[in-house]
C-alpha cells in the first residue's frame, strides 16, 4: 500500500497551495421585514394641485397624505 507524503513533493505546488484562496461560505440571504407602522423615507411625484391641497393647512402635510393613503388601503381590505 502506497503512502502519500505528508508534504507535497514539488516545492512550487506547496507554495501555490499556501496562496490559493480559501473558499468563503456564502451567507444565506435574510429578508428582514419592516416593523409595522414604521415610516420609510421615499420619493414620490405628486400633482401640484394634490400637493397644494395637503400643504394648505401648514405643517404636517406629509402625515395627512399618509393618513389619506392609509384610508384607501384599509378601505381596499388592508394589506
Amino acid at each position: 500500500m502506497a503512502m502519500t507524503p505528508r508534504r507535497p513533493v514539488n516545492p512550487k505546488d506547496a507554495a501555490e497551495a499556501l496562496f490559493r484562496p480559501a473558499p468563503k461560505p456564502v451567507a444565506p440571504a435574510v429578508e428582514r421585514r419592516a416593523a409595522p407602522d414604521v415610516k420609510e423615507l421615499v420619493s414620490i411625484k405628486l400633482d401640484s394641485a394634490v400637493l397644494a391641497h395637503f400643504q394648505k393647512d401648514g405643517p404636517g402635510w406629509q402625515d395627512r397624505i399618509n393618513d389619506a393613503l392609509r384610508a384607501v388601503v384599509e378601505a381596499d381590505g388592508g394589506e
